[in-house]
């Protein structure tokens, strides 16, 4: 039987958020930034897009999340004939009991991995709309919650890539982080070459925190002090990017409480009791990047898009005035 998790301190925050780190990084080599997002993503109860080309660990850093955290974890791969009904659950009729009896679908799960999100329709990705914002699925009129917590990470391929659909607006701006992994340097592949070769890292990990711990940790992170300052520092920023010549869409009122919710997360993890602007401006770009639509791109495809985007959000960092913020 589990024992009882103890009494949640700020050692222990501390120890249960670097052993999460720690093996999760075991499986991931030479990215810390990439599962840094992951876990901040995780604490800060929003949920995280990972784009990048096939092959970088895309879905190997969401595997490694979910088998870090004594949860359960769902995986969906998305494909053109998948269903919304797959993703949510059905309504089926009992023959014996002579009623609907509903059938849970993928989404009910405390991590759920939304592999290759942008190969399914937009009908089936406007499924995960609801459950995403409201942590609810409706069904046959009937709402029914999802366990707690609860946690999507999808991963996705650069749109312009064949077989591929583009995540709406309103889908991108549910995910609190868009990050990519990218390519290992020559000397973290040649170590994954080496250690690699006959064992899957994944099998060796084993998970370092309960559901229960998790939500300790959350409620923790929650209680994490904003000035008013920091807050309104977090709202320039967020405002600068609607009002921007070089931006056709901005950043929305979710966009602005995610980043200060992804902030006490970074402060947490940072072992401060208060978020400073250094923590807003760090989460700046993996927050609102993929939620703006530059008014022109230089050069094409999605990459260029994000250059455009990560650019103009530098100039506005650089812009808006930081206040100056106590150390409590």
């Amino acid at each position: 039987m589990h024992e009882p998790d103890a009494p949640l301190t700020a050692q222990a925050f501390a120890d249960t958020t670097a052993a999460i780190l720690e093996s999760i990084s075991s499986v991931i080599d030479g990215k810390p930034d990439a599962v840094r997002a992951a876990v901040v993503t995780l604490l800060a109860e929003g949920h995280l897009l990972i784009e990048d080309v096939p092959g970088v660990g895309k879905t190997m850093l969401a595997r490694a999340l979910a088998a870090t955290i004594d949860a359960s974890v769902r995986r969906v791969q998305f494909t053109p004939d998948l269903l919304p009904g797959d993703i949510t659950g059905v309504s089926v009729f009992n023959p014996v009991e002579r009623e609907f009896e509903f059938k849970p679908g993928a989404i009910f799960a405390q991590i759920v991995i939304a592999d290759e999100i942008n190969r399914s329709s937009p009908k089936t990705q406007s499924a995960l709309l609801e459950a995403m914002a409201e942590r609810q699925v409706t069904v046959d009129g009937i709402s029914r919650d999802l366990p707690d917590p609860f946690l999507v990470v999808a991963t996705q391929n650069p749109i312009e890539m064949e077989g591929t659909y583009a995540l709406p607006e309103a889908q991108r701006d549910r995910f609190m982080m868009r990050i990519s992994i990218g390519y290992p340097d020559p000397r973290d592949e040649s170590l994954m070459l080496r250690e690699r070769d006959r064992t899957d890292p994944l099998t060796s990990v084993r998970p370092v925190a309960s559901a229960a711990r998790v939500r300790d940790l959350i409620t923790w992170a929650r209680a994490v002090h904003v000035s008013p300052a920091v807050e309104e520092y977090a709202v320039a920023l967020v405002g600068a990017t609607r009002t921007h010549p070089d931006l056709r869409l901005g950043a929305s009122p979710r966009a602005t409480l995610q980043l200060v919710r992804a902030a006490k997360v970074a402060a947490a993890l940072e072992g401060r009791a208060y978020v400073i602007p250094d923590d807003i401006a760090a989460l700046l770009v993996p927050v609102l990047a993929h939620r703006l639509i530059p008014a022109r791109v230089t050069g094409s495809g999605t990459r260029a898009v994000i250059d455009t985007v990560t650019d103009v959000l530098e100039r506005i960092a650089n812009t808006v005035r930081v206040p100056l913020v106590a150390r409590r």
